[in-house]
């Protein structure tokens, strides 16, 4: 971080300096009173089981010289600088966006139902190829890790690339109103979030927040396979470029697809009326939409094709995000980070692809935060079950069993799909069940901590 002043910081929440030097200087903002640092400012946040206001001491022991606060203070704070402000959330951000403004650099906002991590870091192997970037961490997709994400710009960075994850209405909005993003990317409309939301159309307009403070030459990315977003066509007051594989009509189209198991993907996009072949070292159609996203920006900062697709190359999957690794003559596929219909899909289409299999297994857990939309949204789980043509399904948890209905009264026999309530179950079933040369796929979600059984089948566990 950049230094900024006391000062700054006061003007900047609209807070008022109870005591400290308003000409001090911070070197870093942190919510994390653990933290130990030279010229900290620590923001102490209210959470539903702690206050941050109980570690303001510790704060200063571990060299913070300022913070600010919604209460009032009993501590002695000698020379330390105190801001009083209504809300320090609001504050924390505030700071953030003030800032931000000290750059000139152009941001990239991306959201989505899904594919929000994947997108971002691919997009980042791309850039990295001409650019020093700035990018989330993980997931800090949210009102506080966004913030932290932008405390970490400096003046050697040339573009910010930011995650925006929301929940409910206004909260992309005050993401925004923070980075001011050049670029914005919406990935897909799906399901997630729909039990706060209600309906996809809200979830759309939830997310099209995402262009709100776009100046008038700013570029917004969309899929164009998506009904809802290809919906917005010549209907948006920004240049947008539709990326897709089956709508024909999207500006930046993937053909000719190929699946090569652990050797990933390769597919080809017209450029300027040229044909260029692009290599992906993962597998998954939902990583080609990733890819075209970071293509097309790519391009937009005048990038040579060549440069592009060295940085596809060097892409890697997260932890616990469609990774596939091979143990005692088993391959497993771990998507186990996250779940909703779309992600499913894609994870049981990539199992669909996989080659010189013996067996292809699905292990599907539940789809948290669904709502009253749960049931269907299991029960169309269970139909792209056959329709990708699984051998064997095995479910787990309260809606894994609408999952094996479904499959099953789609046309599935019974003897090849299998229920259990835990974890446990499934790993003692697999234990005598698994041959060698069988895939399995391995996905539900988080709260589901399905690793457990991918790490059972790797021996870890």
């Amino acid at each position: 971080m950049e230094p900024i002043t006391i000062n700054e910081i006061v003007q900047a929440t609209g807070g008022q300096l109870i005591c400290g030097n308003g000409k001090d200087e911070v070197l870093d903002v942190v919510t994390d009173s653990r933290k130990i640092g030279d010229r900290l400012f620590f923001v102490p946040l209210i959470g539903e089981r702690f206050d941050g206001h109980d570690f303001i001491s510790q704060a200063f022991e571990n060299g913070a010289i300022g913070c600010v606060t919604e209460k009032d203070l009993s501590i002695d704070v000698k020379e330390k600088s105190i801001i009083k402000v209504e809300n320090t959330l609001l504050a924390f951000q505030a700071i953030a966006r003030c800032y931000r403004n000290k750059f000139q650099i152009p941001f990239v906002g991306i959201t989505g139902s899904v594919g929000k991590t994947t997108t971002k870091d691919m997009i980042a192997c791309v850039l990295e190829q001409k650019f020093n970037i700035l990018k989330t961490k993980g997931n800090f997709n949210n009102e506080i890790g966004l913030p932290l994400t932008v405390f970490r710009l400096q003046k050697k960075h040339q573009i910010g690339l930011t995650e925006m994850g929301m929940s409910g209405f206004g909260e992309i909005s005050r993401l925004v109103s923070i980075v001011k993003p050049d670029i914005a990317v919406i990935t897909n409309i799906g399901l997630s979030h729909i039990e706060k939301l209600g309906s996809q159309e809200n979830i759309l307009k939830a997310k099209l927040e995402v262009l709100e403070g776009l100046n008038k030459n700013g570029l917004v990315l969309l899929n164009g396979d998506d009904p809802l977003l290809y919906g917005l066509k010549k209907r948006l007051p920004f240049k947008t470029v539709y990326f897709g594989i089956h709508n024909k009509e999207s500006d930046l189209l993937a053909h000719d697809i190929v699946f090569n198991d652990e050797a990933g993907s390769s597919f080809n996009i017209c450029i300027n009326g040229k044909k260029h072949g692009m290599h992906l070292p993962v597998m998954g159609e939902h990583n080609i939409y990733n890819a075209l996203v970071a293509i097309a920006i790519g391009l937009e900062y005048d990038m040579e094709i060549a440069e592009i697709m060295e940085g596809l190359i060097t892409f890697k999957a997260g932890n616990m995000r469609l990774n596939i690794f091979e143990s005692k003559g088993i391959k497993i596929i771990n998507d186990c980070y996250n779940a909703s219909p779309a992600s499913m899909n894609a994870a049981l289409k990539i199992l669909k692809d996989m080659k010189h299999i013996n067996r292809k297994i699905a292990i599907l857990g539940d789809m948290l935060e669904m709502g009253e939309w749960a049931p269907k949204a299991h029960e169309e789980v269970g139909k792209e079950v056959l329709k990708n043509k699984i051998d064997f399904l095995i479910t787990v948890g309260y809606y894994g069993k609408s999952i094996a209905n479904a499959a099953i009264q789609e046309g599935m026999l019974q003897e090849k799909v299998v229920h259990y309530s835990t974890n446990d179950e499934v790993t003692g079933f697999l234990d005598h069940f698994l041959q060698t040369g069988d895939c399995v796929l391995v996905k539900g979600s988080r709260g589901m901590k399905m690793e457990t059984i991918s790490e059972h089948i790797k021996g870890e566990k």
